[in-house]
C-alpha cells in the first residue's frame, strides 16, 4: 500500500464525476466502490472527484452510504479507517432514476451540472455501465437525446461491461449504436482481467527480460496452457450462464486477451494502438476453425454432482434456474496453433471450467527438452523445464529448471523458484477495478479491447458455439471436484503431453 498523507491526487486532469448505472448492484457494492476506496487510499484519486449511483429503489443518500460502508468491511482489501472513509462518503452521492424513463435524463444532466460546478469536476463524465447488457442501448440512446454523450472542450466516457453481444451479429449491432453516440476513443470494453497484476505483467517479463524474449518462440517453447479453473458453481446465476456458457462467459473474452498477451510480437512502442494492433494479430493468426479440427481438438464439459473441500455440491442441472435437460457447457478444452513465423507448430492449450478441483489461473510455459544426450541419455530427468505465470489466487512468477542433487553424486533434481512466496505485498495486491478505473480517469485505454479485437474474438467464438451446438456429448461428463472430463486429459495424452497444475 502506499503511504500518502494527502490522500488525493493532485492532478486536476483526472477530476471527474464516475456515474455508475445500476449503483444498488453486486458489481458496484463487491468492487466498483471498494476499487474507488482504495484508489484514495492509494492516492490515486483526484480532489475533485464525486461518484453518483444510480438505482431505481427508493432510499436516501444516507441509507445507500451505509450500505455501501457494510459492503466495504466485506470486499475491501483494506480495513476501512474511518476518517478515509468519511472522506469518500462525502464525494458519494445517491440518485433515484429509472434509467428506462428517458424522460428523466434531462432531470439527471441538471443534476450533474449542478454537482460539477458544486465539486470542480471540470465538466468530466465516466459512464458505467454497471447493468444487464439488454440496458446498454436504452442508457446510451437517454444519454444521447439529453445531449450528455459529448460536451465542448470535456470528455464523457462510456464503460461497457461484458458480455459485449451473444455472438457477432449482436456485437456489431450494439458496437453501431454505440458509435452513433459515442467515439471509439471515449468507448471502454472492460475485461476486469486485463487489470490483474500478473496479466500487466506479461509484456515486462517478456520484453524487458532478454533471457524469456529470445527463447520466447517455437524453437524452445514445446507447448503453452492458458487455464482458468474455478471450483464455484453457477449459484443463483443459472438464468445468465445459460445465455453464456464457458465459450461466451470465459474464451471470447479472457482467455482471448491472456492469449494474445502471451504470443503477441513486440510493439513498436508502449502507446495503446501499438499494443493492441499487435493483439489483434495473434487472434487473425489463429488457425482456420473447421468442424474437422474442432471435432478433434475441442472437449466440452458439463459438470455433475460431487464433492468440492469436504462439502457434497448438486450438479449443474440441479442447480437454480437452469434446465433440466440443458446441453449448456460449464467446461471448454481446446488446443489450438497460431500460424505465424514465431508459434508455427507450438500448440497452444486452453481450458476454463466450473466446479474444478482447483482454484487458479494461471499460464504455463513448457520448454523443449534437450537431445537424448549427456545427462538425458541416462533418463533421469523427469521434469522439464517450466515457466509458470500465476495470475490468481497467488500472484507472481514460477520457475522450474534441473540441477544436481547434492546429496547423492549423480541424482538431477528439478528446483522450483516461486516469487510469488517471497513478495511480501502478495495478498493485497490492488485489485484489477483499481487500475482499470483509475486508467479510465486517465484517458488510457491499453488495457481495454478495441472492436477490432472484439470483433475478432467472437469471428473465432461464433464457429466453437456453432459446432457445441450440434455437438451430441452426453452431459454432466465430470464429477464437481475433479479436473474436466477425462477427454480433456487425453486431447494432451494423445500428444504425448499433460496439464500441470503447478
Amino acid at each position: 500500500m502506499i503511504e500518502n498523507n494527502n490522500i488525493f491526487n493532485g492532478d486536476d486532469e483526472l477530476s471527474a464525476i464516475l456515474v455508475i448505472f445500476g449503483g444498488t448492484g453486486d458489481l458496484t457494492h463487491r468492487k466498483l466502490i471498494p476499487a474507488v476506496y482504495n484508489m484514495l487510499i492509494d492516492g490515486l484519486l483526484p480532489e475533485h472527484f464525486r461518484v453518483v449511483s444510480i438505482g431505481r429503489r427508493d432510499k436516501t443518500e444516507e441509507e445507500y452510504r451505509s450500505e455501501i460502508r457494510a459492503s466495504m468491511d466485506k470486499y475491501s482489501r483494506n480495513k476501512v479507517d474511518e476518517d478515509k472513509w468519511a472522506k469518500l462518503s462525502e464525494m458519494i452521492r445517491y440518485y433515484r432514476f429509472d434509467f428506462k424513463d428517458h424522460d428523466g435524463y434531462p432531470l439527471l444532466k441538471d443534476y450533474l451540472n449542478k454537482l460539477d460546478d458544486e465539486a470542480g469536476t471540470k465538466g468530466n463524465l465516466v459512464y458505467y455501465l454497471a447493468v444487464a447488457p439488454e440496458y446498454f442501448e436504452t442508457i446510451v440512446q437517454g444519454l444521447h437525446k439529453s445531449k450528455m454523450a459529448k460536451a465542448k472542450g470535456t470528455y464523457s466516457r462510456l464503460v461497457i461491461e461484458k458480455p459485449f453481444g451473444k455472438d457477432l451479429t449482436t456485437a456489431k449491432q450494439l458496437n453501431k449504436k454505440l458509435l452513433e453516440v459515442f467515439d471509439e476513443k471515449d468507448i471502454y470494453r472492460i475485461d476486469h482481467y486485463l487489470g490483474k497484476e500478473m496479466i500487466q505483467n506479461i509484456m515486462v517479463l517478456r520484453f524487458s527480460n532478454p533471457i524469456f524474449e529470445a527463447i520466447w518462440n517455437n524453437k524452445l517453447i514445446d507447448n503453452i496452457q492458458i487455464s482458468l479453473t474455478e471450483k464455484l458453481g453457477v449459484g443463483s446465476r443459472g438464468d445468465y450462464y445459460e445465455q453464456s456458457g464457458a465459450i461466451r462467459d470465459m474464451v471470447q473474452n479472457h482467455i482471448m486477451q491472456i492469449l494474445s498477451f502471451v504470443a503477441m510480437e513486440p510493439p513498436v512502442n508502449l502507446k495503446t494502438d501499438s499494443i493492441r494492433t499487435e493483439k489483434l494479430k495473434v487472434i487473425e493468426a489463429i488457425e482456420e476453425i473447421t468442424p474437422e479440427f474442432l471435432r478433434d481438438n475441442i472437449v466440452f464439459g458439463q459438470y455433475g454432482k460431487g464433492v468440492i473441500d469436504g462439502e457434497a455440491v448438486p450438479g449443474y442441472l440441479e442447480e437454480d434456474r437452469v434446465p433440466r435437460n440443458s446441453r449448456t457447457e460449464t467446461f471448454v478444452a481446446m488446443k489450438l496453433h497460431i500460424n505465424n513465423f514465431r508459434w508455427a507448430g507450438t500448440p497452444f492449450y486452453i481450458r476454463t471450467g466450473k466446479r474444478l478441483g482447483n482454484y487458479a489461473a494461471e499460464i504455463v510455459i513448457q520448454f523443449k527438452e534437450l537431445p537424448n544426450i549427456l545427462y538425458f541419455k541416462d533418463s533421469n530427468i523427469q521434469e522439464p523445464n517450466l515457466l509458470v505465470i500465476r495470475i490468481q489466487p497467488n500472484v507472481g512468477v514460477f520457475f522450474q529448471f534441473n540441477t544436481k542433487d547434492f546429496s547423492t553424486h549423480h541424482d538431477i533434481v528439478p528446483i522450483k523458484m516461486d516469487t510469488s512466496y517471497e513478495n511480501p505485498f502478495q495478498g493485497n495486491t490492488p485489485e484489477a477495478y483499481e487500475r482499470l478505473i483509475y486508467d479510465i480517469l486517465r484517458g488510457d485505454s491499453t488495457l481495454f479491447s478495441r472492436w477490432d479485437e472484439v470483433e475478432a474474438a467472437w469471428s473465432f467464438a461464433d464457429k466453437v458455439i456453432r459446432y457445441r451446438e450440434q455437438s451430441t456429448v452426453k452431459f454432466p461428463n465430470y464429477d464437481a471436484g475433479s479436473m474436466g472430463p477425462i477427454r480433456a486429459f487425453e486431447l494432451l495424452a494423445n500428444d504425448g503431453r499433460k496439464w500441470w497444475n503447478i
